[in-house]
């Protein structure tokens, strides 16, 4: 069989059972054929990019917008998945149910449990890495700030004015000493 010599190698491998010790492999090029079947994908990691919205994409192509295979990182999953960029340029193994979106094969990387290999081995994320800011690092809290109590300020009495001049009915002494019998 003839294979175009510029295109990246991506395999499509079926796990068989235990007492096998190889994989049915398949070019990335045949993973549209898989779509609705749980797979893993082998393939080199050429580029790992933020989309809208913090969503992290590994590209398998030069050029992602025509390659039919894609693997798809949601920014809530990235906490369990670890630090992507790692992967770039290194051959990894993703293991999940195929889908078609846009047209072409994607798998979403949920768990760091899907990788195996080396790519089963990155680190995670570091401690201030903020997925809700899309990568940019915090001083690592992972929510927002709660907001504090407000307290009253006294009111101070301006040069030359007299207690009566700003409370002329006496009414916060009243409030302050009122009690019941």
């Amino acid at each position: 069989m003839w294979v175009p010599s510029a295109l990246p190698t991506l395999i499509v491998c079926t796990p068989l059972p235990r007492y096998f010790h190889r994989r049915l492999h398949r070019y990335f090029w045949e993973a549209k054929k898989h779509i609705s079947e749980t797979r893993c994908v082998s393939g080199k990691v050429l580029r790992v990019k933020e989309g809208n919205r913090g969503v992290t994409f590994l590209d398998f192509c030069e050029d992602y917008l025509v390659c039919p295979f894609t693997v798809v990182v949601f920014p809530s999953d990235l906490k369990h998945v670890g630090d992507l960029r790692q992967l770039q340029g290194k051959m990894v193994e993703i293991h999940g149910p195929v889908k078609e979106y846009d047209g072409r094969a994607e798998i979403v990387l949920e768990r760091a449990r899907q990788l195996t290999g080396d790519a089963g081995q990155i680190p995670p994320l570091p401690k201030g890495y903020d997925v809700e800011k899309k990568g940019r690092y915090s001083a690592g809290k992972f929510s927002h700030p709660k907001t504090g109590r407000k307290t009253k300020k006294k009111r101070q009495s301006a040069p030359g004015q007299t207690e009566e001049q700003i409370d002329p009915m006496g009414t916060e002494q009243c409030h302050l000493h009122h009690s019941l019998p």
